[in-house]
C-alpha cells in the first residue's frame, strides 16, 4: 500500500524532497450517540479502516491537495494564506480547515505543502471520514513542522475546524477517538470534561460487524444542528430550576421529575433520550467489565429504539438493517452508529454466524430497500501512525 501511494504521489509532485507517508484510523462508536454534544459519555473505538497521506514539505506558500477518491476532481490548489471556506472547494475544505484551525490558534505552518490522500472509510457511511481527514491532516503538520501538540489538543483542533470552518456542530467524540485510538480497546470518554479510560473489548468469539445502508447522509444540510439546538433550548428551560450545565448531568429519575419545565414534546423527547443514552453508555461500559455481553447486546437495542423513537435521527434504512440483523441466529445486539439519516449501524455477531448474517441481513435488506448494504467485520486498532 505505502509504495503504490508513493509512487503515485511522485507521479503526480515529484521525487525530489523528502516524502512522508501517514495513517490515521475511522471509528465506530459502540454506544452513547448524540451525547457527545450534551456533555454525557460516549464508548468509541478507533478502526483498522481509515485515511492515509503522503506528505511533503514546500518551500512556498502553496498548498495542492488530491485524493485517490476523488481522482477525478484532480490537483486542487490553495495558499497557506488563504484559507476562507469555500463550498465549492468540495472535500478539500476538511484538511483546510484544520490548517486554519492550527494557525489560529498561533501554530507556525510557514510554508505550504503537498499531500495526497486515500481514505478507505466508505464516504459519507458515518464511520468518521471527515474527522480521520482532519485529524491525520493535523497529526501531518504536527510531524512535517516539529509542533509540540498532544493528542487531545489535536482532536478538540479537528473539532473547532469542524464546527467553525466547515460549519457542522460537532461534539468532540470522533476526532477524540480518532487521535487516541488503542488497538482492542474503546474509549469511555467523559465529553463534559474529556476524561476517559480505555475498556479492553474482549469479545471471545464474537464479531463487531458494522453494516453501511449506502444511504449518504451529509450532516451539514441533515438535521443534525436541529437536534442540537432542540437540546440546547431544552436544557435551557432545565435550569430555571436545576443547576446543571449539561443534560449529561442529569439521571432517569431526576429528568423524569423535572421533565415538566420542557414546555414542547418534541424537546422532552430529545432531552429524554440525551440523558437516558448517557446512562446507558455508563451501564454498557459496566456490563463489558463483567463479561456481560448479553446486557450490552440489549442496551445496544434500547439505544436504537431510542434514536428511533425519541431522537428520530434513523429512517426506514437504518431502521430496515437494524431489524433484519436483530432476527439473525447469533445476533447479540445492533443499533445505527454516527449521526444517523443513512450511514451505518453496528451489531454484535457470533462468529461463527457472521457469514450466514450478512449473507441473510444482505438478501433482506436488498428486498426491502432496492439497493445493496456493505458488511464489514473489522478490528479495533490505533490512532495516527507515521508509516
Amino acid at each position: 500500500m505505502k509504495e503504490k501511494l508513493v509512487s503515485k504521489f511522485e507521479e503526480l509532485y515529484g521525487n525530489n524532497g523528502k516524502i512522508n507517508t501517514y495513517f490515521a484510523p475511522g471509528r465506530v462508536n459502540l454506544i452513547g450517540e448524540h451525547t457527545d454534544y450534551n456533555g454525557g459519555h460516549v464508548f468509541p473505538c478507533a478502526l483498522t479502516m481509515g485515511t492515509y497521506a503522503v506528505a511533503r514539505k514546500r518551500e512556498d506558500n502553496k498548498l495542492r491537495f488530491y485524493s485517490i477518491n476523488f481522482e477525478k476532481l484532480g490537483v486542487l490548489e490553495s495558499n497557506i494564506d488563504e484559507l476562507k471556506y469555500n463550498k465549492n472547494e468540495d472535500w478539500i475544505n476538511y484538511p483546510k480547515g484544520m490548517i486554519w484551525s492550527m494557525k489560529d490558534e498561533g501554530y507556525k505552518i510557514n510554508t505550504g505543502f503537498d499531500i495526497l490522500f486515500y481514505g478507505t472509510i466508505p464516504n459519507g457511511a458515518g464511520l468518521s471520514s471527515s474527522a480521520s481527514i482532519e485529524v491525520l491532516t493535523g497529526f501531518v503538520i504536527k510531524d512535517l513542522f516539529d509542533l509540540d501538540i498532544d493528542m487531545t489538543k489535536l482532536a478538540l483542533l479537528g473539532q473547532k475546524a469542524e464546527n467553525k470552518y466547515v460549519g457542522v456542530n460537532c461534539g468532540i467524540m470522533d476526532q477524540f477517538a480518532i487521535a487516541n485510538g488503542k488497538k482492542n480497546y474503546a474509549i469511555f470518554l467523559d465529553t463534559s470534561d474529556l476524561k476517559y479510560e480505555y475498556a479492553p473489548v474482549e469479545l471471545d468469539g464474537i464479531k463487531v460487524v458494522i453494516m453501511n445502508t449506502n444511504k449518504k447522509r451529509g450532516l451539514g444540510d441533515s438535521k443534525y444542528n436541529e437536534r442540537r439546538s432542540e437540546c440546547e433550548e431544552a436544557l435551557s428551560e432545565l435550569k430555571e430550576k436545576l443547576k446543571i450545565n449539561s443534560l449529561g448531568e442529569l439521571t432517569e429519575q431526576e429528568f423524569e421529575e423535572n421533565k415538566y419545565l420542557i414546555k414542547s414534546e418534541i424537546r422532552q423527547k430529545r432531552a429524554k433520550h440525551a440523558v437516558y443514552e448517557n446512562q446507558r453508555t455508563i451501564k454498557a461500559v459496566e456490563a463489558l467489565k463483567n463479561n456481560d455481553i448479553n446486557l450490552l447486546g440489549k442496551l445496544m437495542i434500547d439505544s436504537h429504539n431510542s434514536l428511533k423513537d425519541d431522537y428520530e435521527v434513523t429512517g426506514v434504512e437504518l431502521d430496515t438493517i437494524v431489524e433484519e440483523s436483530l432476527k439473525q441466529e447469533g445476533t447479540i445486539g445492533a443499533r445505527m452508529t454516527g449521526a444517523g439519516f443513512g450511514g451505518c449501524a453496528v451489531s454484535l455477531v457470533k462468529a461463527n454466524k457472521v457469514d450466514d448474517f450478512i449473507k441473510n441481513v444482505g438478501e433482506n435488506y436488498k428486498n426491502k430497500i432496492g439497493y445493496e448494504a456493505s458488511f464489514y467485520a473489522v478490528e479495533i486498532g490505533n490512532g495516527p501512525i507515521k508509516i
